[in-house]
C-alpha cells in the first residue's frame, strides 16, 4: 500500500502558527493511529510552511478565509489530484474539526465518487431507520457524525469523529464499532447535525437526509454533474450546515487548558538539557 502524504497550509496567513503546526501533528496521529485501525489508508500529515510551495506528491489542505459561493471543501486540481479548502478564522479554533473532516474524507475517497451499497433508510419520526430495498451511499466518512458535539481531542486539538466500514453492515452486532468515537451505535444511524447522501436505484438521483434543526429532512439534490459526487453534494449542503453548527464549548475549553499545560511542561522540560 502506497504512503499518501497530506500537507496542512495556512493560505490566509492570519492564524496562530503554533496552532497550525500542532494541528498538523494531531491530524498525523489521527490518520496513523485512529483511521488506520478501520480503513485501508496509509498516510501521514505534516505542516507546510509555504502555501505557495507544495512538494510533489503532497495532497494539500489549505486553510482559507472564505470559500467561493456555492462551493464545498473538496476539489480536484488540473491533473485530477485531490486537495481541500477549510475555512479558518483567528479566534475560532474549531476549524481544526473541519480540517480533520476534510483530511479523513479525502484519504478514504480521494475523488469523492465512492458509492457503497447497503440497506435503504427512511425517516421515522425524529429518527432514521432501515427500510426495504438498497441504496448506494456516498462514502463521506465524517458526515453522519460531523457535528462539533461529537468531536474528540488529540493532544489538545479538536478532531472529527468518523464512521467505520461497519457502518454499512446489513445488521447490528455487539462486537462492531460504527464510529471511532462510539457516537454512532448501529449501522446507518444518522446523528443530529449530520447528513447521509445516497442514490436510490429506482430514481437514479442523488438524495440526502439532512438533520440540522428539528427533525431529519429528505432532500432530492438531482442528477450530479461534474467530476465529483462529494463536491456536488457539499456545494449544496455546506452553507446550511455551517449556519446551523453549534460550538462545543466544553471540549474547546478542555483543549485550551491542555495546550496551555503542555506548553508550560515543554518549557520546563527544555531547561533540563544543557549544551
Amino acid at each position: 500500500m502506497d504512503l499518501i502524504q497530506v500537507g496542512l497550509a495556512d493560505r490566509a496567513g492570519k492564524l496562530d502558527s503554533k496552532l497550525v503546526v500542532d494541528t498538523a501533528a494531531s491530524l498525523n496521529v489521527q490518520v496513523m493511529r485512529d483511521l488506520a485501525q478501520y480503513w485501508p489508508v496509509r498516510a501521514t500529515v505534516r505542516h507546510l510552511p509555504d502555501p505557495n510551495s507544495i512538494p510533489v506528491g503532497v495532497w494539500p489542505v489549505f486553510l482559507v478565509e472564505t470559500l467561493p459561493p456555492g462551493e464545498g471543501g473538496i476539489h480536484l486540481d488540473d491533473m485530477n489530484q485531490p486537495y481541500s479548502l477549510v475555512v479558518a478564522a483567528p479566534g475560532d479554533n474549531e476549524w481544526t474539526i473541519d480540517a480533520s473532516h476534510e483530511t479523513l474524507e479525502m484519504l478514504i475517497d480521494p475523488t469523492g465518487n465512492r458509492l457503497q451499497a447497503s440497506r435503504a433508510i427512511e425517516i421515522s419520526g425524529n429518527d432514521v431507520q432501515d427500510a426495504p430495498g438498497e441504496f448506494e451511499y456516498l462514502v463521506e466518512a465524517c458526515d453522519p457524525c460531523q457535528a462539533n458535539q461529537y468531536a474528540y481531542a488529540i493532544n489538545g486539538i479538536m478532531v472529527c469523529d468518523f464512521i467505520t466500514p461497519h457502518f454499512y453492515d446489513p445488521v447490528a452486532s455487539a462486537a462492531a464499532r460504527y464510529s471511532f468515537g462510539g457516537n454512532i451505535q448501529r449501522p446507518r444511524q444518522l446523528l443530529p447535525g449530520g447528513y447521509l447522501s445516497f442514490v436510490d436505484p429506482q430514481q437514479q438521483l442523488m438524495q440526502q437526509i439532512l438533520w440540522l434543526d428539528g427533525t431529519p429532512q429528505l432532500r432530492t439534490l438531482g442528477p450530479a454533474p461534474g467530476a465529483s459526487l462529494r463536491a456536488f453534494v457539499d456545494n449544496q449542503t455546506m452553507a446550511a450546515v455551517k449556519k446551523a453548527r453549534k460550538p462545543n464549548k466544553p471540549l474547546a475549553a478542555a483543549c485550551d487548558a491542555h495546550r496551555a499545560h503542555a506548553a508550560r511542561a515543554a518549557a520546563l522540560r527544555g531547561k533540563r538539557y544543557t549544551f
